[in-house]
Order: structure tokens, then C-alpha cells, then sequence
């Protein structure tokens, strides 16, 4: 995938959803041109600051020893060629972060689910080491809007969750830098504009492990500059406006959105 491969606008704008799609298994993992760009500055962020992107609890060994085991798995039957090193004391779930480009996380069904092991090295604005042991509804407590609205449905699909059936989502948003670890939690405004701007694009895996039970949820992150797509799709910027301008004032203050559409049309 060389070009930027996800475009996760609603033309019909901004909406809240769990946006669940069937997961084929072929394409849990993706492998791009990024991969050893990506790779090594996982080295750099454990090397330098592992205590902001990993984050562990007994409770979630299990799965994550399990996860490691199907990631070799995967890799093994769909990237032989790659090259994988195993490195001496450490966690499964840093073992296997080394080996893939997605972030992963692993949660365990106690009284809720609750996140129990993480390795996190390209957050998008969220703190690894406060959500470590919480639940679902702990994790999202931020966000607008999902007490009312998807509290419910998430908890209860985790519980209906089988190993016969995974899932994948898109979620976006706009910055106004490229990097990918972006551990602050603070919902900047992006300054400037569309010339300055990024577009970042997560796609999201759930499964459920069959010995453990556990949940695997996977990161992969997509960054373009959004003079980048607008230059290649004519239906970016339209869509993106709507979007923003159709996103209630709540997510806009929380997505660091509030003012962007107005820039962006004064902009065109």
C-alpha cells in the first residue's frame, strides 16, 4: 500500500458509531512501505521512554503470551521473508510489538473488561499508564457522547465476541503534526491551515483469542498530509468540511476541532 490507504469520511457527516466491519483474518496485520521506518522508532520509543508506551498487569500475561503466538503465526504464513528477533526478558506483548507496525493491546474479561497489557508506541493524543486496569467505560469516559449512546452496545459486544468472528473500524482526525507518538492528552487546535495540517487515520482490530479468551485490539496508524489528499481526491476537502462542520460542539471542543471548519472554508 503505497498511497494512503483508508479514507474513513461519511459523506453524510460526522456521526457517532462503533462502525464494525467482519475482519478477514488474511488481513489482520498489514505490512507497508513505512515497515522498518515504523520499526525502528518503536526501538527508539522503548529504548528511551518504555514506561509511557508499555504498561502491563499480571492479568493480562495470558493473552498476551497468546497474541505473541498468533502474530508468528500470522507473519509466518503471510511475511516469511521478514525477519524476526527475539529479544531476551522481554514481555510478550513488547515481543510482538517489535514485530508488526500496529499497536496492541490486550483485555481481559474480570467484573468488566479492562485493558491489562499494552504496548502503545504511536498514542493519538491519550496516556497509556491511567488507562492500564481500567474498563471500556473508564477508557472512553472522555469522549462525548458515549455514556448516552455506545457505553451499552461496546460492552455488549466484547461480551458476544467469539474467536469465529473478528472485527475492524476506522476512526480519524486532524493535527497539525505528523509524528506518530503523540502521548499528550491535551486536544490542541491545530494552528495554521490546510497547507499545515495532517490527516490520521486509525484502523482498528478486534478478536478474541481462543485459549485465553482475551481481547487483542490492534492499532495501525495512517498519517498524510492533508494538502497531500486534497491534491489527490477531489472529494477530500468537501468531505472533510462536512465533517467537521456536522460534528456537535462537544466533539468539536474535544477533538480540538472547535473554529477548524470556518478556517478551512475562509481557506478555499
Amino acid at each position: 500500500m503505497s498511497s494512503f490507504p483508508y479514507m474513513p469520511l461519511d459523506p453524510k457527516g460526522w456521526r457517532l458509531s462503533m462502525g464494525l466491519r467482519p475482519l478477514d483474518l488474511n488481513q489482520w496485520l498489514q505490512i507497508d512501505d513505512h515497515y522498518d521506518e515504523e520499526l525502528l522508532l518503536k526501538e527508539t520509543l522503548l529504548g528511551r521512554d518504555f514506561a509511557a508506551v508499555v504498561a502491563t498487569d499480571p492479568q493480562g500475561d495470558a493473552g498476551s503470551s497468546e497474541l505473541l503466538e498468533e502474530i508468528g503465526v500470522f507473519l509466518s504464513l503471510h511475511y516469511p521473508h521478514l525477519e524476526r528477533r527475539a529479544s531476551v526478558g522481554d514481555h510478550p506483548i513488547v515481543q510482538a510489538s517489535r514485530w508488526v507496525q500496529e499497536d496492541l493491546c490486550v483485555l481481559v474479561r474480570e467484573d468488566s473488561w479492562r485493558l491489562r497489557a499494552a504496548c502503545v508506541c504511536f498514542p493519538s493524543r491519550w496516556d497509556l499508564a491511567s488507562k492500564i486496569g481500567t474498563t471500556l467505560d473508564d477508557i472512553h469516559s472522555p469522549v462525548p457522547l458515549y455514556d448516552e449512546e455506545l457505553a451499552r452496545p461496546t460492552n455488549a459486544f466484547f461480551d458476544r465476541l467469539t474467536p469465529e468472528k473478528s472485527f475492524w473500524r476506522l476512526n480519524w482526525t486532524l493535527l497539525d503534526s505528523p509524528v506518530l507518538h503523540q502521548p499528550t492528552s491535551a486536544r490542541m487546535v491545530p494552528s495554521g491551515n490546510l497547507t499545515e495540517w495532517f490527516f490520521r487515520v486509525e484502523r482498528q482490530t478486534l478478536r478474541q483469542l481462543p485459549a485465553s479468551k482475551a481481547v487483542a485490539f490492534t492499532i495501525r496508524t495512517h498519517v498524510a498530509s492533508a494538502t497531500s489528499l486534497r491534491d489527490n481526491d477531489p472529494d477530500f476537502v468537501p468531505a472533510l468540511l462536512h465533517s467537521l462542520e456536522s460534528a456537535p460542539s462537544s466533539v468539536k471542543e474535544y477533538k480540538g476541532w472547535t473554529g477548524v471548519a470556518e478556517r478551512l472554508r475562509q481557506s478555499l
